[in-house]
């Protein structure tokens, strides 16, 4: 008997130590404020615009926009540039920019390899349509693209609609080619830089984007002395705003409502980048409106570098 009154003794003892050693006391008079929690900082939005106009000419027309962007989404917003469409649209394809402004042909291209898809669309003087305008020196006799056989043109890119494709167009409607219709072409890989090379005198003739050139004259009215369009095309689908594949939904949709509502934001800072882009308004837009881009770059074919 006694030995279990033993074991019994040892037991309460063990449960009465444990007791106290787990047992803390709070001096609700010394209590300590709690960490602040880290903050969470968003990566940057990252930005590409592909290049029709010259780096130069981007910053200087892109950077509200971008100030604007971030102002909004509170988060910073970085500016990456590369040389051609395609280097744009390969950014897009390995999901290291998030938005991009492409051209035409960029955009039909990059749906169709790397699943890129319509943001907006910028809305210039009410309408979502450019063209390709064929232009020469001011001097020039020529009169429509036949009067360039033979002579030096000025290419833009080479995915560029305005500025290669329909060109090439023009050229295969004559029966020909351009590597044997000119006597020479080269890239200016931007279209302002396209405008230049034929003001002064560097090519007797290129094709670039209305909204380019005439943006171009806006701030450089001397250009009206130096070059003239001899040829307008029809009208094709504005280029777009595009988001690539790996880009939230949540993102999207957010982005989508800041730039569809800009041009009814009072502030400053969203007319200045407006104005400094030379559009309206950015609207929504379907894939359908560039159905005929794509109907004629599959008649043109693929065109090499």
């Amino acid at each position: 008997m006694k030995y279990y009154l033993f074991i019994i003794f040892i037991i309460l003892l063990g449960i009465s130590s444990c007791q106290r050693t787990t047992t803390s006391i709070i001096q609700l008079d010394d209590l300590q404020p709690l960490p602040m929690p880290t903050p969470v900082t968003s990566p940057p939005l990252r930005v590409s615009v592909a290049s029709v106009i010259s780096a130069q000419g981007t910053v200087q027309s892109y950077q509200p926009l971008l100030d604007y962007l971030s102002t909004r989404l509170g988060r910073e917003v970085t500016l990456i540039q590369r040389r051609t469409y395609t280097e744009t649209n390969e950014l897009i394809g390995r999901n290291e920019v998030d938005v991009a402004f492409v051209c035409t042909s960029a955009y039909i291209d990059g749906r169709d390899r790397y699943g890129m898809s319509l943001l907006v669309a910028p809305q210039v003087n009410g309408e979502t349509t450019y063209h390709s305008l064929l232009i020469v020196p001011t001097d020039s006799p020529a009169r429509s693209i036949a009067d360039l056989r033979g002579k030096v043109f000025a290419f833009t890119d080479p995915t560029s609609f305005s500025g290669r494709v329909y060109p090439t167009a023009l050229v295969q409607e004559l029966g020909d080619r351009p590597e044997s219709f000119f006597q020479d072409t080269f890239f200016t890989y931007s279209h302002d830089a396209a405008i230049e090379a034929v003001a002064n005198g560097l090519a007797d003739g290129a094709a670039v984007d209305s909204l380019v050139f005439h943006f171009a004259l806006s701030r450089h009215p001397e250009l009206r002395e130096q070059v003239k369009v001899i040829y307008t095309s029809p009208p094709f689908g504005i280029p777009p705003v595009v988001v690539g594949p790996g880009v939230r939904p949540q993102l999207r949709a957010e982005l989508q409502n800041i730039l569809l509502g800009m041009a009814d934001d009072p502030s400053p800072l969203a007319q200045t980048a407006l104005e400094s882009l030379g559009i309206d308004r950015f609207v929504m837009i379907d894939d359908a409106a560039y159905a005929s881009a794509r109907l004629l770059r599959s008649r043109v074919g693929l065109v090499s570098p």
